[in-house]
């Protein structure tokens, strides 16, 4: 049943991300599944499989790479292609954000992206995170609270780009 809902879930990516996806999804179904094909060819000729660290070695990278191209189909099929709003007044989808924490007034830029794009170090966040979520949909000026495994933080947007 749990599988049967992350099955019909949208994930929401531009056209550019949704592209990507599929570029790497052909690069792994074709290139990267020839590679440890090979691999495991030349792993099964060192003779007795049940002592043959590469053979298993080679089966572990192919469960692996099965695994990373079935969630990749998933996104793939499922992706909803979300356009990057030209509107900056209002935060969205595609925008960056720069906010003052209201505890110690400093300032942080993120940008709202999709859930496959997230790159913390970045200061990508999604916009289905509690950030994120408190975010869109809001404006420069507003002050915006939420809930985090940290604790309670609260913002003021102070430009929105």
């Amino acid at each position: 049943m749990a599988n049967e809902t992350a099955q019909n879930s949208r994930y929401n990516m531009t056209a550019e991300e949704h592209e990507k996806l599929g570029a790497e999804l052909n690069y792994l179904r074709n290139e990267r599944m020839a590679e440890v094909a090979e691999q495991l060819k030349v792993a099964r000729s060192f003779g007795d499989l049940s002592e043959n660290s590469e053979y298993d070695d080679a089966k572990n990278e192919q469960g692996k790479l099965n695994s990373s191209i079935l969630e990749k189909e998933d996104l793939f099929k499922n992706a909803n292609i979300v356009s990057v709003s030209d509107r900056t007044d209002i935060v969205g989808f595609g925008r960056r954000v720069r906010v003052r924490s209201t505890a110690d007034k400093s300032e942080t830029v993120y940008e709202i992206v999709s859930t496959t794009s997230v790159n913390p170090l970045e200061r990508k966040i999604s916009e289905a995170s509690p950030l994120g979520r408190a975010l869109i949909e809001r404006k420069k000026g507003d002050v915006v609270e939420y809930d985090a495994p940290r604790g309670r933080f609260s913002y003021e947007i102070i430009s929105i780009e």
